[in-house]
């Protein structure tokens, strides 16, 4: 039999090459409306941030859609503590819907002046309220009314933009009073607050109506139902009920599974 050195070379080297190429794993690519998407072969997952042109009262950042408000400072203290806010808000009856345990520990997210925090704290007799807020001249101001108002089971507590600083599975419930629109790390957030929540613990939710217009405050300071169960259901929380008679706002409740 005739030989040819060069073309078994050659051949062979196909082969070779052949084999390399077809056993090589190659990465599943996603599609979006059936178009092939390139994307790196190592992911990892992201929280659902990204950026507008910031409007007059926003920072230019937006969650799941939503452009995310700015911060209101402790020179607002005085809005807070408005003798009309139990005419327009109804606090009281918010508070009375919370049916909290004589010993539960709750935090209060975003606690401000305490003006929930004050009227929670009598709710709670055995237990505590966790007054969480990330600016220490809300603390402060806080700790003044404590000793005023003879107040032992209310804790003052510096959060940070990103967590609590709590222990694992503390807390009983979390309150958010039209502070969950303004936090600039809304994911970190609610991951921090899964931690610290017990298995079964509640988010009690509370934000202007955005589907209401004639609800009169600024629209980056409302959120629709549908947003926050949106970006509530993404971070593992489940939706119970939107407890509906309150004059302006929602009182969202969420659980953790």
């Amino acid at each position: 039999m005739k030989r040819y050195p060069v073309l078994s070379s050659i051949v062979l080297l196909g082969i070779a090459f052949g084999l390399f190429f077809w056993t090589k794993p190659v990465a599943k690519q996603p599609s979006v409306g059936g178009a092939v998407v390139a994307s790196p072969l190592v992911t990892s997952a992201q929280p659902d941030y990204g950026t507008c042109v910031a409007s007059a009262d926003g920072i230019g950042k937006t969650f799941h859609g939503r452009e995310i408000s700015h911060v209101m400072g402790h020179p607002g203290i005085g809005w807070l503590e408005r003798t009309e806010r139990e005419k327009e808000e109804a606090p009281s009856k918010a508070i009375a819907a919370l049916k909290l345990a004589p010993d539960a520990v709750i935090a209060d997210i975003g606690a401000g002046s305490g003006y929930y925090t004050f009227r929670l704290a009598p709710l709670v007799p055995q237990g505590r309220v966790v007054a969480i807020d990330i600016q220490p001249e809300m603390l402060a101001y806080m700790k003044e009314e404590m000793r005023a108002r003879g107040l032992k089971n209310v804790e003052p507590h510096l959060g940070s933009v990103t967590e609590l600083k709590l222990p694992d599975a503390s807390l009983d419930a979390v309150l958010m009073v039209d502070a969950y629109h303004e936090f600039d790390h809304p994911a970190e957030m609610l991951n921090s607050i899964k931690a610290a929540l017990k298995k079964g613990g509640r988010i009690y939710l509370v934000e202007f109506r955005a589907e209401d217009p004639k609800v009169p405050i600024k629209t980056l300071h409302k959120m629709s139902e549908a947003q926050a169960r949106k970006e509530f259901a993404a971070a593992g929380f489940r939706f119970l009920e939107n407890r509906p008679d309150l004059p302006w706002q929602h009182l969202m409740v969420f659980e953790k599974p």
